[in-house]
């Protein structure tokens, strides 16, 4: 790979109290309650910062019952990013707690499977099964950025910049994209929501909001082929993650790590 390796960073800026059974479908009721993380992520080197997913905003929080632990404009701003200068924003997918706050990122081009787009906005969001993790404003705004020639449509795998790839993974949702990132370790992949929790892949044991579940299945084998090794692979939502790879700096421990680095367990 001749691109230079990115430094890579998760964001953790929100969390919930779960019970167990929400994570795994057929979870047993009387497993012992969960949380659930949330992140965003940051990939950067000397040529270019790439920032995936946008996080929920402050308003969603609040509807949803979910703790904000800090706008995740400002946790990029802690490790030196200013939103406003950012070229590139992927998007994973749409749903409300990878892509709000996309406004934050005026001069950014937005990555996004078009089978995405196609989803958000089709029949499926007749039913609240599929609807409900969407926020219809954001699906809105997102179509206006289209129009704006703000989004750049990928259709399977596509290179976003030199060494970051996005691959459509779907399962859990039409246009689910996982990114994977060159790091001078080797290739890192960001599952997102491809696995929310190590267990859904490692244990194979899929999460309960879903589209098709062969597919998220499917996924998991996907994510290990890209990564080339299971240690490579960081899931969406687990808190596992914090615990298991470097705090950024000292004064962000517990609220964002390195993930270019080598995994502490």
């Amino acid at each position: 790979m001749s691109a230079p390796p990115y430094e890579v960073y998760a964001i953790r800026y929100g969390t919930v109290e779960r019970r167990a059974a929400e994570n795994y479908i057929g979870g047993d009721p009387h497993e012992a309650a969960a949380r659930m993380d949330y992140f965003v992520w940051l990939a950067r080197n000397d040529e270019r910062a790439v920032v995936i997913d946008t996080g929920f905003t402050a308003d969603s929080a609040r509807r949803r019952q979910r703790d904000l632990l800090i706008d995740p404009a400002q946790g990029l701003r802690m490790l030196g990013v200013d939103p406003a200068e950012v070229r590139d924003v992927i998007l994973t997918h749409l749903h409300y707690d990878h892509a709000g706050n996309f406004a934050a990122f005026p001069e950014a081009r937005l990555h996004l499977q078009e089978s995405e787009m196609a989803y958000a906005t089709g029949r499926h969001m007749a039913e609240r099964f599929f609807s409900h993790a969407y926020e219809v404003e954001e699906v809105v705004a997102m179509v206006r950025r289209v129009y704006e020639r703000r989004v750049a449509y990928h259709d399977g795998e596509a290179a976003v910049a030199p060494g970051i790839t996005v691959h459509h993974i779907g399962g859990h949702t039409l246009g689910l994209q996982c990114v994977r990132i060159w790091t001078r370790l080797g290739w890192l992949v960001l599952a997102s929501d491809a696995a929310h929790y190590y267990a859904n892949m490692e244990q194979v044991r899929p999460f309960p909001i879903v589209l098709d579940v062969g597919k998220m299945v499917d996924g998991y084998r996907r994510l290990h082929e890209l990564a080339g090794a299971p240690d490579r692979i960081v899931p969406g939502h687990d808190p596992l993650v914090m615990q298991r790879y470097p705090p950024a700096r000292r004064d962000l421990e517990g609220m964002a790590v390195r993930l270019d680095e080598r995994r502490l367990g």
